[in-house]
């Protein structure tokens, strides 16, 4: 894939952020005007947002031929996704959280693993590198679901929850629609079936400080991801990916 050339969609899911959303967006649209050798595109995906967020987006989209807008009115950080994925005609998407919990210079190096030839690239919290500020419990829970995870489906990636992922778009193409889950566990079940299907997934280290302010339902949360690691481990055999035309990676059964 020709650097230069390539386009990338930049994805926000957004719930709710009329309080950050116009700051943060406008900081990472400014960041990349200075610092991107590729072409670019952010498109905020609201996702069934009841307050300010919808007129907010909606002005900056108006106003900034960069950014773009998108009303998905069912509720599902993992349905807005998939969404945005399946329909997008950038050569790469990726996505972040709008509260740039992840401080985005690390985004460039999450494109550069694309262009590099891995077909996924994913942030990583527990990565040897990485800097994490984050309440004692969720770095306990964090470790434990990861740690559960390889026992189940002993998996070279270490990180399955961070929402900082950038993907080949014929390959979110091939992948996003064996995914089930609409909600939260969306990015586990996807990195799981990538590896399942032998694409090549590359980590980035990441900058993370928590957002204490999250809208994520911990027990609510932990509850949807038992449900489906159980799914996964009974059923992940029925998720090959055919007529790959890559001959690298998902071989047909």
């Amino acid at each position: 894939m020709d650097k230069k050339t390539q386009s990338v969609d930049i994805v926000i899911p957004v719930y709710n952020e009329e309080g950050c959303l116009q700051k943060n967006v406008l900081i990472l649209y400014n960041y990349l005007e200075k610092i991107a050798d590729f072409s670019w595109d952010i498109i905020i995906a609201d996702n069934a947002s009841t307050d300010k967020t919808s007129q907010i987006a909606t002005d900056l989209a108006l106003e900034y031929k960069r950014i773009l807008y998108v009303h998905i009115p069912v509720k599902g950080r993992g349905y807005v996704l998939r969404k945005t994925f399946l329909e997008s005609n950038a050569d790469i998407v990726c996505y972040m959280d709008a509260d740039l919990s992840i401080n985005f210079r690390y985004l460039k190096l999450l494109i550069e693993g694309i262009t590099c030839g891995f077909d996924i690239s994913t942030g990583s919290r527990l990565m040897q590198g990485s800097r994490v500020k984050r309440r004692l419990n969720r770095k306990i829970i964090s470790r434990a679901y990861n740690f559960l995870i390889k026992s189940l489906f002993f998996n070279r990636f270490s990180d399955a929850q961070c929402g900082f992922k950038a993907l080949r778009t014929d390959v979110a193409k091939q992948l996003v629609p064996l995914v089930k889950n609409n909600n939260w566990f969306f990015d586990t079940e996807l990195l799981l079936l990538a590896e399942y299907n032998k694409y090549r997934i590359f980590e980035v280290p990441v900058k993370w400080t928590e957002d204490i302010k999250t809208k994520v339902h911990i027990t609510k949360a932990i509850l949807q991801f038992l449900v489906g690691l159980l799914r996964m481990r009974f059923l992940i055999h029925k998720n090959r990916v055919r007529n790959n035309t890559n001959g690298n990676h998902g071989e047909n059964e």
